[in-house]
């Protein structure tokens, strides 16, 4: 614990990028978490700076952003639809689409819900006549 502990102290903690005291913050707000070692809080900081150069470098080349010379929004988004690694981030980084496409989306979610309703009430007629 003593050496980590010592690099943490001073201007040498630059041996992360993120924000500490940000990722203290999100620990805590864990109802799990009482209290968080500055190991433990060092560790985290890092991986999760692994994590995201990971990220980004995978999608950087396996994405269309290369050809630009530049990692893309929808270069990540792809990775995180396509590559079993990273699915758990679908939800955060989604495709992106146009307003107006969602807009027509939603009426059909709308519409096949209106219809599946009706078919539940068709088949819970069908039971009552048996």
């Amino acid at each position: 614990e003593g050496k980590m502990a010592a690099r943490l102290s001073g201007g040498e903690n630059r041996l992360v990028s993120l924000p500490l005291s940000r990722i203290r913050v999100i620990m805590k707000s864990s109802p799990e978490v009482s209290s968080i070692n500055q190991d433990a809080l060092f560790l985290t900081a890092k991986a999760t700076e692994l994590f995201v150069q990971y990220l980004a470098t995978y999608s950087y080349k396996h994405g269309r952003g290369k050809e630009k010379n530049a990692l893309t929004y929808s270069d990540l988004s792809h990775t995180a639809e396509e590559c079993e690694t990273f699915q758990f981030l679908a939800d955060i980084l989604p495709k992106k689409i146009l307003a107006s496409k969602y807009l027509k989306m939603l009426q059909k979610e709308k519409q096949d819900g209106e219809l599946g309703e009706d078919d539940e009430d068709e088949e819970d007629e069908d039971e009552d006549e048996t």
